[in-house]
């Protein structure tokens, strides 16, 4: 299943690196891409751009203006990450059974209330406070199954050589 990760409220000088580990973890977890609303940040771009340049894969991020435009122009379904929502592992199997690509909503400091409303699936991955990274993390190893583990990224210059003490890297010529 193709999945796309919306980040809303984005603050550069608030969010700058919650908002970096939540598009990384998306992409490590095996999101395709991710639109961010509220503040653009180049400095954001230009990060997540850097690891993929690095660590290979196909990501992408881009900024909108119009969160809500992505939402209601979105060809499949939207699944928005809450703790208030229905449980992810009771729901997960049918989101991850559906058709078309995922749209997966986190949101920032206070997501908009007509977010419930868009959304075909709110969700959450427990009952307690939380943070975004978190949700997105679980939610994603819930709806591959652990697939997302051992999956390849394909034009990688770096790649981790697994190894029990130590800290190994294998760096590509090209």
């Amino acid at each position: 299943m193709e999945t796309t990760v919306l980040r809303l409220g984005h603050r550069p000088q608030r969010d700058k690196r919650l908002s970096t580990h939540l598009l990384l973890a998306a992409r490590a977890l095996g999101a395709s891409g991710a639109f961010y609303a509220g503040t653009r940040d180049p400095g954001l771009e230009e990060s997540v751009r850097k690891i993929v340049r690095d660590w290979g894969g196909d990501f992408s991020v881009e900024y909108t203006a119009n969160w809500r435009s992505v939402v209601k122009d979105w060809e499949g379904c939207v699944a928005h990450l809450t703790m208030y929502g229905l449980p992810a592992q009771d729901v997960v199997k049918e989101i991850g059974a559906g058709e078309g690509p995922l749209l997966v909503v986190v949101g920032g400091p206070k997501v908009p209330g007509d977010m419930w409303g868009l959304a075909d699936w709110n969700i959450s991955v427990t009952l307690q406070p939380h943070s975004e990274v978190s949700a997105l993390a679980l939610f994603l190893h819930m709806l591959y199954g652990g697939s997302e583990l051992s999956r390849e990224y394909p034009g990688a210059r770096l790649r981790i050589v697994p190894s029990a003490k130590g800290k190994e890297l294998e760096v590509s010529k090209d």
